[in-house]
C-alpha cells in the first residue's frame, strides 16, 4: 500500500522561500507519522515548480509565474513519468497534496486574479488536475487521524459495540482512543481511581483530533454528552452516530445542543464518509 504525495511534505525546502510556517511542518510531520503508524509507503511526485524555476524561488501564482508553454510541456513530461509508475505498481492508496499550491492544491490553489476573480480558487492545482481519478487529500486533513471515542461504557452490549466501532476506525487507518481500555469499569473505584481516569481521559482529549460520539437511546450517556461539549469548547469536530431511529423533536434527532455540536450520522458507512477515511472517501476525486 503507497500514497503518491506533495514532494514538500517530505522535503519542506522544496518550497518557495518565505511561505512555509512552523504549524504547516506540524502538519507534514503527522502525515508522515499516519503512513509509518499504518505501514503506508510515501511515493514522493515530482516537483514541476522546483523543475521548472529551481529551488529559492520566490512565491507567485500560475498565471504570475507557470502559465508557459514551457511549462505546460514539463507537465506532459511529469504526468507520462507518473502514470507510467501507476501501471507499474498499481493505483495508490490516494493523492496528499498541500493545499494552496498552484500545482498541488486538492481543494483549493492560487491559481491567479482572471476575469475578476480572486486569486486563490477552488480546485485542484494544475499537476493533482491530471490526475482526477485519484482520490486527494490535503495535507491539513490527511494528518488528522487520532479519534477518541465517546461512548456509554456500563454494560457489556455497550463495550462490544464501542470496541467493534474502535476497531473498524483503525481498519481505516485511524488511531481511537477508548476510554473503557483506562480501567472504567468498576462501581467501587477509589477517589485516587477516579482522578487517575478524569485525567486520562481529559490527556486522550486533548491529543485528539476528532471525536466520535456514540449518542443512542432515549437519552445521550451525560459523560459523553460532557466530552461532546468539551470538544466543542476546543475547536474539535465532533462526528455523532446514532442509529436509533427515535427523535427529540421535529427538526432534532436527540438534544437541541449535542445537535448543533456535532455532525450526526445513522451508519458506519457515513461516518467513515465523514471521517474522510482515505480507503473509501471519493468526495475529492
Amino acid at each position: 500500500m503507497y500514497v503518491l504525495c506533495s514532494p514538500c511534505i517530505l522535503h519542506p525546502e522544496l518550497r518557495a522561500t518565505g511561505i512555509t510556517k512552523p504549524s504547516d511542518l506540524v502538519l507534514f510531520e503527522r502525515a508522515i507519522a499516519r503512513c509509518k503508524r499504518f505501514g503506508i509507503e510515501m511515493v514522493p511526485l515530482p516537483c514541476p515548480e522546483t523543475l521548472y524555476m529551481g529551488p529559492g524561488r520566490k512565491p507567485g501564482t500560475f498565471l504570475e509565474r507557470l502559465n508557459t508553454p514551457a511549462f505546460a510541456s514539463r507537465l506532459d513530461t511529469l504526468e507520462k513519468q507518473v502514470q507510467k509508475m501507476i501501471d507499474e505498481r498499481g493505483p495508490p492508496l490516494c493523492i496528499i497534496g498541500v493545499n494552496s499550491s498552484p500545482t498541488c492544491g486538492v481543494t483549493s490553489t492560487y491559481y491567479g486574479s482572471e476575469d475578476q476573480q480572486p486569486p486563490k480558487r477552488m480546485g485542484r492545482g494544475v499537476f493533482l488536475a491530471r490526475f482526477p481519478g485519484i482520490c486527494a487529500f490535503d495535507v491539513g486533513m490527511f494528518s488528522r487521524y487520532q479519534i477518541y471515542l465517546a461512548a456509554p461504557l456500563f454494560s457489556q452490549a455497550e463495550r462490544i459495540y464501542n470496541a467493534t466501532l474502535a476497531d473498524l476506525m483503525k481498519q481505516h487507518l485511524f488511531d481511537v482512543f477508548l476510554p473503557q481500555e483506562a480501567g472504567d469499569d468498576i462501581d467501587t473505584r477509589t477517589k485516587n481511581d477516579q482522578e487517575q481516569i478524569f485525567s486520562k481521559n481529559i490527556n486522550d482529549l486533548d491529543r485528539a483530533d476528532i471525536v466520535v460520539a456514540v449518542i443512542e437511546g432515549a437519552d445521550a450517556d451525560s459523560g459523553t454528552a460532557w466530552e461532546m461539549g468539551y470538544a466543542f469548547a476546543h475547536n474539535k469536530p465532533v462526528i455523532a452516530i446514532r442509529t436509533d431511529f427515535r427523535r427529540a423533536g421535529a427538526n432534532e434527532r436527540v438534544n437541541l445542543m449535542l445537535e448543533e455540536t456535532s455532525t450526526i450520522v445513522t451508519d458506519n458507512s457515513k461516518l467513515l464518509e465523514s471521517l474522510k477515511s482515505p480507503l473509501i472517501n471519493k468526495s475529492d476525486c
